[in-house]
């Protein structure tokens, strides 16, 4: 996932719509909006989401079934999500929200400050985690290429001893394998 990677505000409301732009406006990262579940949906398998800012509650596709899809799909998978509820904080969407891998679970009205630090945090976590993701696979494509074309023999480690009166290399097998 590259680094222009949108937060993608997800809300039926057109004005929590703008006044979560704004609260997140400051952090410098691409925005994105939708206002459905379906919609959202279609935007994560777009691709460049980085984050996902989700209303639970909205007509048709809610917020729990948008992360439940996202969660089946290995693209989709570890994108953060951030909930919103417009409503107080109940036993039973914690768990399930939780249980589906969301970062957090937010109450409605937000705190502009509390929000961006929250999203800031998610969002750089799972950025430099990329990162390390393509870092690896990166090393291990070198290690591949190495292993399957071997260069010459490697040299003896500089603290390895070599007896007095025996030539360089005798005691790694180097020069059994020269002779034959």
């Amino acid at each position: 996932m590259p680094s222009d990677a949108r937060i993608l505000i997800v809300d039926d409301h057109e004005g929590t719509l703008y006044a979560l732009e704004n609260a997140l406006a400051p952090l410098g990262h691409l925005l994105g909006r939708a206002t459905s579940g379906d919609e959202a949906l279609k935007q994560l398998l777009r691709g460049h989401v980085g984050l996902l800012l989700l209303d639970v509650h909205m007509p048709g596709t809610g917020g729990l079934e948008v992360v439940r899809s996202m969660r089946r799909l290995e693209r989709t998978r570890h994108i953060p999500v951030v909930l919103l509820t417009g409503f107080a904080r109940d036993r039973q969407l914690g768990a399930a929200a939780y249980a589906l891998g969301v970062a957090d679970l937010v109450t409605k009205p937000v705190d502009p400050w509390a929000l961006r630090t929250k999203i800031r945090h998610l969002y750089d976590a799972h950025q430099r985690r990329l990162a390390l993701e393509r870092e690896i696979r990166a090393l291990r494509a070198r290690l591949e290429e190495h292993t399957a074309h071997p260069g010459p023999p490697a040299l003896p480690h500089p603290h390895t001893r070599v007896p007095p009166g025996q030539p360089a290399g005798a005691h790694t097998g180097e020069l059994e394998r020269d002779r034959t």
